[in-house]
């Protein structure tokens, strides 16, 4: 079974970053952020101080381990575990050597956008784990869905963590929400992370850090399209901006253009033209409440086995089955 050639995901980003920059308001898309220099950068993210989410799931999978795996194991039968967005997989790590250890009958498979990550977890597990049964794949969620329903022979147990849902507004994650859904058995579980509303100045924090790596890594999609499409764009002309508004829980990011200019890109044949202080939106980060989150699985035919929490409150992982 096999993802997108490398020629298709050319394509696919060609065709984004066409219709995003002729679109108004501009947009381009995050995931597009991921190569390797954008892998990398995300590492640096995920160490900074002011990122909690990856320490708030961290604490969350470290203290439930036992309880969380003895739900994944269940009646000890064995199940796939299916990893969306896996990352480096440091998180999932303290979930695999658990089921290792105490001889739970399953195969790990991580998915994500980036060969890069793919590769090295590969690697990494490889040397770590030696006798956990891993099969990689590339490919992207909505992709990935279609794939999911020849997972039918035993029980799946689908991991979504990092708040990765939280980059979908909320109509399209009730889609994803719907279609991983349809793919479930009623025996399947879904573990997912939802980032909680909290002190809007906290979360401001997480997505601008001083060090200036937030906007490194945002303007890393510019350096792609120069690089991949013989662009021109000078990033230091591009202001890295994010909001968010504490009724909506949405976090924004923005690239904000400083000055008049034009941009071409070679391989579009496409010339751009910004105005002085024009946005290109590139990022959503959803926060959410119990709330909004017993809605979505609702709407998606969804419902909520148990959840996690961190010691401060700050972010749930939530198990959730087929309703219906």
């Amino acid at each position: 079974m096999s993802f997108s050639s490398p020629s298709k995901i050319d394509a696919s980003f060609k065709k984004d970053v066409r219709t995003g920059l002729t679109t108004f308001p501009k947009y381009l898309y995050s995931k597009y952020i991921y190569d390797e220099k954008g892998d990398k950068l995300f590492q640096d993210i995920m160490a900074l101080p002011e990122y909690y989410l990856t320490n708030c799931e961290y604490e969350i999978i470290s203290l439930h381990t036992k309880e969380i795996a003895s739900l994944f194991g269940k009646n000890n039968q064995g199940f796939d575990l299916i990893e969306l967005g896996a990352g480096d997989g440091k998180k999932t790590k303290v979930l695999l050597k658990h089921l290792l250890e105490n001889n739970y009958n399953f195969i790990y498979k991580p998915i994500d956008i980036s060969q890069n990550s793919i590769d090295l977890l590969t690697s990494d597990l490889a040397s770590q784990f030696p006798k956990i049964a891993v099969d990689a794949e590339k490919g992207e969620y909505f992709e990935v869905l279609e794939r999911l329903h020849h997972f039918n022979k035993r029980k799946k147990v689908i991991l979504v963590l990092g708040s990765n849902i939280g980059n979908l507004l909320h109509p399209r994650a009730i889609d994803f929400l719907t279609k991983l859904k349809d793919t479930m058995s009623a025996e399947d579980q879904l573990f997912i992370g939802f980032d909680q509303k909290k002190n809007p100045q906290t979360i401001l924090d997480a997505y601008n850090d001083p060090t200036g790596v937030t906007e490194a890594f945002n303007k890393n999609l510019l350096h792609r399209i120069n690089t991949e499409m013989g662009g021109n764009f000078n990033p230091e002309k591009f202001k890295h901006w994010e909001v968010y508004d504490p009724e909506t829980g949405t976090a924004k990011s923005y690239l904000v253009a400083t000055e008049a200019m034009q941009v071409t890109i070679d391989a579009l044949d496409l010339t751009i033209s910004f105005d002085p202080w024009e946005t290109i939106h590139t990022e959503i980060s959803q926060k959410y409440n119990d709330k909004v989150v017993q809605w979505l699985a609702h709407s998606s035919g969804l419902t909520i086995e148990t959840s996690f929490e961190d010691k401060k409150r700050y972010y749930k992982n939530y198990i959730l089955r087929k309703a219906y």
